[in-house]
């Protein structure tokens, strides 16, 4: 809590994005009986998948094992998560009729699950538990490309020809996510994370324009509850110099840009968050430290956390994020 804060640290924090699953054996005996969603529907389920990479990575942090479409689903809207794919729509919103199914989100109702999961999580952890949303825009393109998309036309159509409805669109999924994040908080989560998985495929201007807005919103909302708010955009170094103003108190790097470069760009006093590329994990072990001690000497030292750029990918060996811990808080400054 301190790194995001920007606050002296006895040595760097670490946690690793997607810590919760796939590399881990432990998960993939569960996934053998249980899909994705029934894990997160059932809080006895979820919470032993969040508590697995603590228990075995030694990590300073949990994060939540959910998915983004959780809240969704809590508004009625019809999803799936399908292997080798991602999330499908079964009616994807295609117009200002549409938008009106995403209502204001009544978290102890419509997702009571989640808020179980939390209060048993922070009964049993003595990390910090980090509670998360996927942000507007990423919400905003699986709802409207009814899953993932290459290229993502639908939604930048929708918000070039029809800017009324868009912002109508974002500025509901901001209530709807504040609302999430809200309650993740009340039931005892530490910090909040966005994640914006498809930002990286708007212009800065685009982004000035028809995202920032919500963002922002949600992070002001957010503030009197004096938690750490971190928010995470993947392929975004472009906008970097956007977000600095957005009311994060950390923003998540991913690989492809330095972490100092990225302090420049931003341009701002706040915490970053990275960003080794996931695929150095599975490199020799003269590499991976390597490429870990030099995102630490790029990091600074005060106000960073040290994590992947993207999520632990399924064929890392889990020995190989034990080892990637001890590396980090051993780290002393001369590398």
């Amino acid at each position: 809590m301190r790194a995001c804060r920007s606050q002296p640290v006895d040595r760097i924090p670490v946690w690793f994005m997607r810590q919760a699953g796939r590399s881990l054996p432990e998960y993939r005996r569960l996934k053998e009986d249980h899909s994705i969603l029934d894990l997160c529907r059932k809080p006895d389920l979820a919470t032993e998948v969040t508590l697995q990479p603590v228990r075995r990575l030694g990590v300073d942090a949990a994060i939540l094992f959910s998915d983004i479409v959780v809240p969704l689903m809590g508004l009625g809207i019809e999803v799936d998560i399908v292997p080798g794919v991602g999330p499908v729509f079964a009616d994807p919103l295609r117009g200002k009729g549409d938008v009106d199914r995403i209502r204001q989100l009544d978290a102890e109702a419509d997702v009571p699950f989640v808020l179980e999961t939390i209060r048993q999580l922070v009964t049993e952890l003595e990390v910090p538990l980090i509670g998360f949303s996927g942000a507007p825009f990423t919400l905003a393109c699986y709802l409207i490309e009814g899953g993932p998309s290459k290229d993502h036309a639908r939604t930048k159509a929708l918000m070039y020809s029809d800017p009324s409805t868009w912002s109508d669109l974002m500025m509901r999924l901001a209530e709807m996510i504040l609302a999430y994040t809200r309650a993740q908080v009340a039931a005892g989560a530490r910090a909040i994370q966005l994640f914006d998985s498809w930002i990286g495929v708007v212009g800065r201007d685009d982004f000035e324009a028809h995202v920032k807005p919500a963002v922002a919103h949600i992070l002001d909302g957010l503030q009197d509850l004096d938690v750490p708010r971190i928010y995470f955009g993947l392929a975004a170094g472009e906008l970097l110099s956007s977000f600095g103003s957005l009311g994060a108190d950390v923003i998540g790097i991913d690989w492809r840009i330095p972490l100092d470069e990225a302090r420049e760009r931003i341009g701002s006093d706040v915490a970053v968050q990275g960003n080794l590329d996931p695929a150095t994990c599975l490199a020799s072990t003269a590499v991976l430290d390597a490429r870990a001690q030099e995102v630490l000497r790029r990091g600074g030292g005060t106000g960073h956390v040290f994590n992947l750029g993207h999520g632990v990918l399924p064929q890392t060996d889990p020995a190989v994020l034990s080892h990637l811990v001890e590396l980090v808080h051993d780290w002393n400054g001369d590398g």
